[in-house]
């Protein structure tokens, strides 16, 4: 905020050829490396959308995991305005891998079967777990050896780096990641996400997708200016530690009330339980949170930069005195 307010007073020219733009474009090649490419956009299903949209043609699929926000969370945006197919995967916990992806591996050169293209995989996942820089580049590879590409949805991409207490190019462009939708909302950002390149070749036409897509902003500087104080200050890593630390403390005091039963490893911002069905809409009443899988009564709890302990402390009594 204090960032945004700098800006907002004298003159500069407008779509991104400011100083401030120039700033965090040249951050993000320290952070992800000198050949990166990077457009900022505003919202996260536009950044996955554009970001698949510059790799893929309309008789492409997309494989993806079942719980991906590509699959379950952006209202059919990458089919519509890609054209694409998305293939999804089942996964225990939200990780896809090699095997699991091979179901999909057919109809090569066969006109009447859409063309597998991408791959794309969420860090950290939708279910709160890691993949590691191992588990990346497996897949990266075999991308790679069948002539396909591999995006990551980094919406918690931050969460996913205090966890694995690595930096940011270490898990996507050491990995070999293609393109990264790297989101800075879901981390205390005001608004504004960015689409990442590395292979600068894939970016060459970009910003006419950006522009038909809407997403060109006028007044850029003040989604850049933001960017430059979450990287260059660590905020964004501070953040995450945060969040990260609370669902530690909410799994270690939820585990100890009898009759719950945690279903995921807690590894960035997330914790999963079974709960009794009768307690769930009582305690939506006064805490929100998802269901993530109605048959089994199983819940989604998240953390966030802005969680307390105190929180948390009124949450789990709440909780308790509902299972008793």
């Amino acid at each position: 905020m204090a960032e945004i307010i700098s800006v907002n007073n004298g003159h500069v020219v407008g779509y991104g050829s400011d100083v401030y733009t120039r700033i965090a474009l040249d951050l993000f090649k320290d952070v992800f490396g000198s050949d990166t490419e990077t457009f900022f956009v505003f919202t996260g299903t536009a950044a996955n959308v554009l970001g698949l949209s510059a790799i893929i043609r309309s008789w492409n699929s997309v494989i993806t995991a079942s719980s991906a926000h590509l699959e379950q969370d952006e209202c059919g945006a990458p089919e519509k305005f890609t054209g694409c197919k998305v293939l999804s995967v089942d996964t225990p916990d939200g990780k896809i891998n090699r095997r699991l992806v091979e179901i999909h591996m057919h109809g090569f050169d066969f006109e009447h079967h859409s063309q597998p293209k991408v791959i794309s995989i969420t860090q950290a996942t939708e279910m709160g777990t890691v993949y590691t820089p191992h588990e990346i580049r497996e897949l990266a590879d075999f991308a790679h050896s069948n002539g396909m590409m591999l995006h990551m949805d980094g919406a918690r991409l931050a969460n996913a780096a205090v966890s694995l207490d690595l930096p940011f190019k270490a898990f996507t462009a050491d990995a070999g990641v293609d393109v990264l939708s790297f989101g800075g909302t879901k981390n205390g950002m005001l608004f504004g996400e960015s689409v990442v390149f590395f292979n600068p070749a894939l970016a060459a036409d970009f910003k006419y997708l950006r522009k038909q897509a809407m997403q060109l902003a006028s007044k850029m500087r003040f989604i850049s200016v933001q960017f430059e104080a979450y990287l260059s200050s660590e905020v964004c890593l501070r953040n995450a530690e945060h969040a990260n630390r609370m669902a530690r403390l909410l799994f270690e005091r939820v585990s100890g009330i009898k009759g719950i039963t945690i279903t995921q490893p807690v590894q960035a911002n997330a914790v999963f339980a079974i709960i009794p069905r009768k307690i769930i809409r009582p305690l939506q009443e006064k805490y929100f949170f998802y269901i993530w899988n109605e048959s089994i009564s199983e819940v989604r709890w998240m953390t966030s930069f802005d969680t307390t302990p105190e929180d948390l402390d009124g949450f789990c009594k709440f909780l308790a005195s509902l299972m008793v």
